[in-house]
């Protein structure tokens, strides 16, 4: 007899040899307790059905650093700013366009500047405390926004209603304060972030 079974008494090896058959049994006839498993199926595109489950959803946070922590900065600061000025861009571009429409055929400069006078103070009465509350870079973002909607940066829009001496000179104090009238916008360039903040600040109310 193998050494290994020296020491192994006669019935605990007919246990063994039984429990063994008996494990061989079960399995023969598909009652092994592994032998099978139920699990969810995934139909495929081309019919195929195959086993699949799905995992319960996990949050995964860290702590943003470096370059990471300021990009996010200046595009929360971006948003915050667009969603600010967004609604007096919309404003002043209907207003425009208002504007636009009523000179349509006037000639006359008296009552051109009769027109304009009338929308500038409708403007100043809904928005000049507001406006007046903006900072200097919610400012150039509300000029680059009224771009945006309208085709015309801030110094082409004063220009053409109150004349170049006007646009002059507040181009003039815009530079003083670090800004400038004559911004563009460029939603594939420079603008790309704020053109997709736009974008969504649009879809959220609705606005085409």
């Amino acid at each position: 007899m193998p050494r290994s079974f020296k020491h192994i008494s006669i019935s605990t090896l007919t246990i063994l040899l039984f429990l063994l058959a008996f494990s061989i049994s079960k399995a023969q006839n598909g009652q092994g307790i592994y032998d099978t498993i139920r699990v969810n199926a995934c139909i495929e595109a081309n019919g195929d059905t195959i086993p699949c489950s799905w995992l319960d959803p996990v949050n995964v946070s860290a702590k943003l650093r470096g370059k990471w922590k300021k990009q996010y900065a200046e595009w929360t600061r971006l948003r915050n700013a667009v969603y600010v000025t967004y609604p007096y861009a919309k404003e002043a571009s209907k207003v425009m366009n208002d504007i636009n429409s009523q000179l349509s055929g006037v000639t006359d400069k008296s009552k051109r500047k009769a027109i304009i006078k009338s929308r500038e103070q409708d403007l100043k009465t809904k928005f000049a405390d507001k406006l007046t509350q903006l900072s200097v870079y919610q400012g150039k973002v509300l000029m680059k926004l009224i771009y945006r909607q309208t085709g015309d940066n801030c110094y082409e829009i004063i220009q053409e209603y109150k004349g170049s001496f006007n646009a002059s000179f507040w181009q003039t104090i815009a530079l003083v304060f670090g800004s400038n009238l004559r911004q563009n916008y460029d939603p594939n360039g420079a603008d790309k972030a704020m053109e997709m903040i736009v974008q969504d600040v649009e879809r959220m109310y609705g606005v085409r």
